[in-house]
């Protein structure tokens, strides 16, 4: 996506954030606790949250309104997704290309995409609520997979498509092309398609680099590769990218789209991925500094020679 249609503002005043879904496990007991607090203080506004029927918690009566996961796109004004990256990601597949914005809370491990701490919940959501927050816009990757003798079948993915072995104790043989242009042949576990979003995720574990999320650009890391010249690569965003099993060895691969089953890959089959004109949009609440969150999620600048950073920095 070019820069121009990736815009970051910052809005101030009333939103109409009326109906407001939540995403979580709850047998996680911090998303419980986590899920009843925001439950509570909704109704403290006035306000019944949207809650799939089987979250399985004990709320107070009359504070939430019974609703399939499936029709929070439709039903919701804005969707807080509790937990780690998964359950952002899990929220962002229901919400694609749809006009819903994501507030990722994070109970999980690192966070990179729920940014919002437990400690400033309530504060952080209601400058939400209030209409103080930055407004952030990422791309999602279109994922096609054609197996000979079967209809394709695709996917959206906010972070990353990833082609795997299935098979272990022997490597993958397969083919990559960009734009119609021969690019290599790898030997390996495998490979790792990633928007700038998912540059922190699964590519990061393959020496991928870490791109901005404003920058218009993929990664495409070699997952193991057979060979030490076979090396992540920064491709145009927008580019088509076909990735082609090799005829030469019995091989299966498994293709997922942001950790979610697309399908297998066998011989001479086909996965292309392309850019699509869907978009998610996630919340920030005021402060949002994405270098201060990767200070504090890969704890930069608390080495020998760093300065100890602030407080926010070590949550």
């Amino acid at each position: 996506m070019s820069e121009g249609l990736r815009r970051t503002c910052y809005k101030d005043g009333m939103t109409a954030f009326k109906s407001i879904a939540l995403v979580g496990n709850a047998k996680d007991q911090r998303v419980a606790e986590c899920m009843l607090n925001l439950v509570g203080h909704f109704q403290s506004r006035g306000q019944r949250a949207l809650v799939d029927p089987d979250i399985g918690l004990a709320f107070p009566r009359d504070s939430v309104v019974s609703c399939p996961e499936s029709d929070f796109a439709s039903r919701a004004d804005l969707i807080v997704a509790i937990g780690g990256d998964g359950t952002l990601l899990y929220a962002a597949r229901l919400v694609a290309g749809r006009p819903v914005p994501l507030l990722g809370i994070n109970r999980g491990r690192l966070g990179f995409l729920t940014d919002v701490g437990a400690a400033s919940m309530l504060e952080d959501v209601e400058s939400v609520l209030a209409g103080r927050f930055t407004e952030d816009r990422r791309s999602l990757l279109s994922a096609r997979l054609e197996q000979r003798g079967a209809a394709s079948v695709g996917a959206f993915a906010l972070n990353d498509v990833v082609l795997a072995k299935v098979d272990t104790g022997r490597t993958l043989d397969f083919e990559t092309s960009i734009n119609g242009r021969f690019v290599n042949s790898h030997g390996g576990d495998g490979i790792v398609v990633a928007t700038a979003t998912g540059s922190t995720a699964y590519a990061l574990s393959c020496g991928g680099p870490i791109v901005e999320p404003d920058l218009d650009v993929w990664v495409m890391a070699p997952i193991s590769p057979h060979t030490l010249s076979d090396r992540p690569i920064v491709v145009r965003a927008g580019s088509k990218i076909q990735l082609r099993m090799s005829d030469r060895f019995e091989s299966r691969a498994q293709v997922t789209c942001d950790g979610s089953a697309l399908g297998e890959l066998e011989q001479g089959d086909n996965l292309f991925v392309e850019g699509s004109d869907a978009q998610i949009t996630l919340l920030h609440p005021p402060g949002y500094d994405y270098y201060r969150l990767l200070r504090s999620k890969l704890h930069w600048g608390r080495g020998a020679y760093g300065s100890q950073d602030d407080k926010r920095d070590s949550e």
